[in-house]
């Protein structure tokens, strides 16, 4: 892989990342980077969906990387990760084999494509609240009198997005910001994509198989830990919903029905992330996610073959 040096197959929650990243993998002598924004986090397993399982194949188990390698309560951030890939891309570069950054956080695997040094500016949470008491318009107002700051691609739309841009700006008004030297990225990017109706299809059955293999369980476990009730809705979707259920916010049924749903919309949120990156220039080669996983093997391993010619 002289042209490329990362392989990076992104999807949807449910569009088979994983088992086509593994059969890749062994196909190719690489390793895996997982790019999940909770699989991080160690005995948040059937929540976070981390099927470790699928790391085997014929008999062998796949590396990877980014899994389990944090304590549950803890917060991990775009940055973070952004240091913790280059650790392990540079550790598989090393041993001359393959990366293959494999997840579905858009926004971690966009910072690599973007290269956003501002990741790296902390939280001033202070300011935050102060901003958040502002109008959009208001804010917009303050970001195009900020002549320090080139606001072009900040998405004026966001009321989210325009109060970290303030932030930075902020930030880089009394510090320096350090420049990392990192290696240069060229990586050739697979999406796997299915029609809707199969995404959600696909959800239910494995959100049933989830609860079937104690999905609320684990989540009354980590409460036993001392994780906090604030902290697992922090981590959003299953932690979340099922810390309601616990308080009796709902029943059981309103409980599957709810975050069914809920899996769903971020399903469609992370499909909206993918268009969005594109937009941003990055090409990604689309795949149907319900072509066998043989033949996906083979539509990639291609591709990477004939990227290389």
């Amino acid at each position: 892989m002289d042209q490329h040096n990362l392989i990076i197959i992104l999807g949807a929650t449910a569009s088979g990342k994983t088992k086509l990243a593994v059969s890749v993998a062994d196909a190719l002598n690489g390793e895996i980077i997982s790019a999940d924004s909770r699989q991080v986090f160690k005995r948040m397993d059937i929540g976070t969906g981390k099927d470790l399982q699928e790391y085997r194949i014929n008999k062998n188990t796949i590396p990877h990387h980014l899994i389990d390698i944090l304590e549950p309560g803890e917060r991990y951030h775009v940055d973070a990760f952004k240091n913790d890939f280059y650790k392990a891309f540079e550790s598989i570069t090393g041993k001359d084999k393959i990366p293959i950054l494999c997840g579905g956080t858009g926004m971690y695997i966009h910072s690599l494509l973007q290269n956003q040094t501002f990741t790296a500016i902390p939280v001033n949470q202070q300011l935050r609240d102060q901003l958040n008491l502002l109008s959009k318009e208001a804010l917009i107002s303050k970001l195009q009198n900020d002549k320090s700051l080139n606001i072009d691609h900040v998405d004026l739309s966001s009321k989210k997005r325009l109060i970290r841009a303030l932030e930075i700006s902020h930030y880089l008004q009394y510090n320096q910001l350090e420049v990392v030297d990192r290696p240069v990225l060229k990586p050739i990017i697979f999406g796997l994509k299915n029609e809707v109706e199969v995404t959600r299809a696909k959800i239910l059955v494995r959100l049933n198989e989830r609860f079937e293999a104690g999905l609320i369980e684990e989540v009354v476990q980590l409460l036993k830990e001392g994780i906090s009730k604030e902290m697992l809705v922090f981590y959003g979707l299953e932690y979340k919903f099922i810390v309601n259920y616990l308080d009796g916010l709902f029943t059981f049924d309103e409980l599957k029905l709810k975050l069914g749903i809920a899996i769903c919309q971020y399903a469609k949120r992370q499909n909206t992330f993918f268009r969005k990156m594109e937009k941003d220039n990055v090409e990604v080669i689309w795949l149907d996610a319900s072509a066998p996983t043989n033949l996906l093997q083979q539509l990639v391993i291609e591709k990477v073959s004939l990227s290389e010619n």
